[in-house]
């Protein structure tokens, strides 16, 4: 399709022939009344993202010297002095002193946001929906209506899989080989599987914690998580199993309006 002359007309025509062919997946474009909340949601994320980025330049810049900074006592402000007099060089210690600037500037703007956040979701019902599901909080919920905005959006838990990276996915080849010059099907082909790479990076990681959190405290959902275990699963396996449920469970409250029951644990599969 890139090949040839390109032109509004050029493209306009090309688009036509992939729609003729229903080679286009439609796009979701939102709902009403959720824009100011999507932007602070999107605000808090990119934050959090520029904090973590932060906090890795630093570690990177004590290691670059030699110098162990395992743990979170580096970032402390009681403990700066000490890690800075630690650099010998003048200006690496400036720089060391400039990223702990910028770090203290996006913690405080990061809490900001965070206020401002939650006090939005307040407005909306389907975050009280959302934190019925244990180990979802008020944050996670936020974040939750921000990003999925409706769960109509999704027609079943597949779906939902699929977009928050919890979708497995299959890669077969050499089905067939040849056997004395007759083509055979493999009786046991070689496949490959995994979580399908397309998705949204933020789902996923909410889900993920999720399921981490419930994992490591008492309820439903750690004895959901033991009893994978108690089966032989594998424990990475079993949070991936636990992360799938809390997302089919959640999409299951939030379109019905109802409130969590232990039972669903039970009555749907993941």
């Amino acid at each position: 399709m890139k090949e040839g002359s390109k032109s509004d007309k050029v493209d306009a025509r090309k688009l036509a022939e992939l729609l003729r062919t229903g080679m286009l997946r439609a796009v979701y474009h939102g709902e009403n009344g959720l824009r100011t909340l999507r932007e602070l949601a999107r605000s808090y994320l990119t934050i959090s993202k520029d904090q973590r980025r932060v906090m890795s330049r630093l570690k990177a810049l004590y290691r670059s010297w030699g110098i162990p900074c395992a743990g979170r006592q580096v970032y402390a402000p009681r403990h700066r002095e000490q890690w800075l007099s630690k650099i010998a060089h003048a200006g690496v210690r400036r720089r060391a002193e400039l990223l702990y600037q910028q770090l203290d500037g996006l913690l405080v703007l990061r809490h900001t946001v965070r206020g401002e956040l939650l006090a939005e979701s307040r407005k909306h019902q389907a975050v009280k929906i959302l934190r019925q599901v244990p180990s979802i909080g008020p944050l996670r919920a936020t974040l939750l209506l921000a990003l999925m905005q409706t769960p109509h959006r999704f027609r079943s838990k597949r779906q939902l899989w699929t977009y928050s990276g919890l979708g497995v996915e299959t890669h077969d080849s050499a089905q067939h080989r040849y056997v004395d010059g007759q083509l055979q099907r493999s009786k046991k082909p070689q496949q490959i599987r995994g979580l399908n790479q397309n998705h949204n990076h933020e789902m996923k990681e909410i889900f993920k914690s999720t399921a981490l959190s419930a994992s490591r405290c008492a309820g439903p959902l750690q004895d959901f998580y033991a009893g994978l275990l108690a089966k032989g699963m594998k424990p990475d396996m079993a949070r991936l199993t636990l992360a799938r449920k809390i997302a089919a469970i959640t999409l299951t409250l939030w379109k019905k309006g109802e409130h969590f029951d232990a039972e669903h644990l039970k009555s749907q599969a993941a």
